[in-house]
């Protein structure tokens, strides 16, 4: 018997059998095999060999020390990442195993793909904040405030989150004065910082113009916020025309947008606290102002009523006559006054009058005649004195005024003394 069967053995290996399987249905055996036994995989390599290709899939390789396996993301799924993969980045991925028949190979499909440890992004993250802050992107002084009733608000998030509803719900229970324009980007995932940077310039050219953008996503881990961690949006929220408020995962949550925006709220639902007044509050400070503008204008009434009151009692109403009376009695004192200074003034004029004339007929040339004095001129030259002999020729006619006439006269001799002249000098001398 076992020699038999041991010849049996030797026969199987030597002879094929006499329906062996195609390839198909060996290849087909394994993918059942493989396929059911690794269906949830998680695996840990380097990535390498990564290409992009035209239809947006993306094929890669997970490479250890000692083993290389293929993998590929699909389009539907590399969109959604929360980190985009490239050459010489340690992941850990999550996918299942599958095998391609028609090259008899099997890859990694996956469908999550996170940075093995944050070690990695974390030391991404300090390199691009420590060049940004060193621009100024994140300045105190360049931040701008943000209006305290907000006319228009530009919300830029997903469409489909959990941000979304709690920014609206809130703001709509706080302040219902504002119109919300959504701006829908994605939040997540490979090439959603560029697409949130086209959004918020977007928001930024909304007409009429917007007040303030609000920026918000829900939680997540590092990588899940990476997008709000990305240059591209951090220079976009920086260059926005408009101040932009970022709300961004939980509150221990920290992105490079939350530094860059003009106001970091600490939340989705936050963020509309921050942008909106509260309606309560306001309606509160409304009706306290009423009541001030009320006490103040009872105060203004009972004060001039007061004021009317006071005057009714007044000497002027009591005897109006009296006024006119009063009035009369100070016109007629300065009237009187007014008389006496005239009088005063009349008189003092009359005496420098009277000493002017004095003067006048002191100095009159008839006066200076009558004391014996006389005027003499050439009789050609009509009446003009002569002050001196100069000129003064021997039978030239004169004619001479005296007090009482004329006298016609012809010079035999004149004789200039210039003793005289001196002597005169002298007296008519300041």
């Amino acid at each position: 018997m076992k020699e038999r069967g041991k010849d049996r053995g030797q026969a199987d290996r030597r002879a094929p059998p006499d329906d062996p399987p195609s390839v198909s249905e060996v290849t087909a055996r394994v993918k059942d095999m493989i396929e059911g036994r690794f269906a949830d995989v998680w695996v840990a390599g380097e990535v390498s060999n990564l290409t992009r290709a035209s239809s947006g899939h993306v094929y890669l390789s997970l490479k250890d020390e000692g083993a290389l396996l293929r993998g590929v993301i699909w389009r539907t799924t590399a969109s959604s990442l929360a980190i985009e993969p490239a050459d010489g980045m340690a992941v850990v991925c999550h996918g299942r195993i599958e095998v391609y028949a028609p090259r008899g190979t099997y890859q990694l499909t996956i469908d999550r793909l996170h940075a093995l440890g944050t070690g990695t992004l974390e030391a991404q993250l300090r390199k691009l904040h420590a060049a940004l802050a060193a621009e100024g992107l994140f300045a105190a002084e360049r931040k701008r405030p943000i209006p305290a009733f907000p006319r228009r608000i530009a919300l830029v998030t997903s469409p489909t989150g959990a941000a979304i509803a709690d920014f609206l719900q809130t703001l709509l229970s706080r302040w219902k004065g504002s119109e919300v324009i959504v701006v829908p980007s994605r939040v997540q995932g490979a090439g959603a910082a560029e697409e949130l940077a086209v959004a918020l310039a977007a928001a930024a050219r909304i007409a009429p113009a917007v007040d303030v953008i609000a920026l918000v996503r829900g939680g997540g881990s590092l990588e899940d916020l990476w997008s709000f961690n990305e240059e591209v949006l951090v220079r976009a929220i920086a260059a926005a025309p408009i101040p932009v408020v970022a709300g961004v995962g939980h509150e221990i949550d920290v992105t490079l947008a939350d530094l860059a925006a003009d106001l970091r709220a600490l939340t989705p639902t936050d963020a509309a606290v921050q942008v909106s007044p509260d309606g309560v509050q306001v309606a509160a400070a409304v009706a306290g102002l009423g009541l001030r503008l009320d006490a103040a204008l009872t105060r203004r009434v009972a004060t001039a009523r007061e004021r009317v009151t006071q005057l009714a009692r007044s000497r002027i109403f009591a005897d109006p006559a009296r006024l006119v009376r009063d009035r009369r009695a100070v016109v007629d004192q300065h009237a009187l006054r007014l008389a006496r200074l005239g009088r005063a003034a009349v008189g003092r004029a009359g005496e420098r009058l009277a000493a002017g004339a004095g003067r006048l007929e002191a100095a009159s040339p008839v006066h200076l005649l009558a004391r014996g004095w006389s005027l003499t001129w050439r009789d050609d030259d009509r009446g003009r004195g002569l002050a001196s002999v100069a000129g003064v020729e021997p039978g030239m006619r004169l004619v001479t005024q005296l007090a009482d006439g004329r006298l016609w006269s012809r010079v035999e001799r004149s004789e200039f003394e210039p003793d005289l002249v001196r002597a005169s000098r002298q007296d008519h001398a300041p």
